[in-house]
């Protein structure tokens, strides 16, 4: 199930990071690995959805990051 989130923080040198979940709850880490436009470093407040795994039976982290590229609504508006 994908989530969604707005971007915390990024920090390029340590390649890590934290994204806050629109529901509610903690931030949550991710790596630049985690990213799937690696080359693009996330900026704070920008949209992305995730999923989530549990890693050594720690604190949920964030995984398949991915850019959200704006909501069709949005778009259909502009159009018209």
């Amino acid at each position: 199930m994908t989530h969604y989130g707005k971007i915390k923080s990024y920090d390029s040198g340590k390649g890590r990071g934290s994204i806050t979940p629109e529901k509610g709850g903690e931030p949550l880490e991710f790596g630049k690995s985690d990213l799937q436009q690696e080359a693009q470093a996330p900026k704070a407040g920008q949209r992305y959805g995730y999923d989530t795994r549990q890693v050594d039976g720690g604190k949920p982290q964030a995984v398949n990051l991915q850019q959200e590229q704006g909501r069709p609504e949005q778009s259909r508006q502009q159009q018209g």
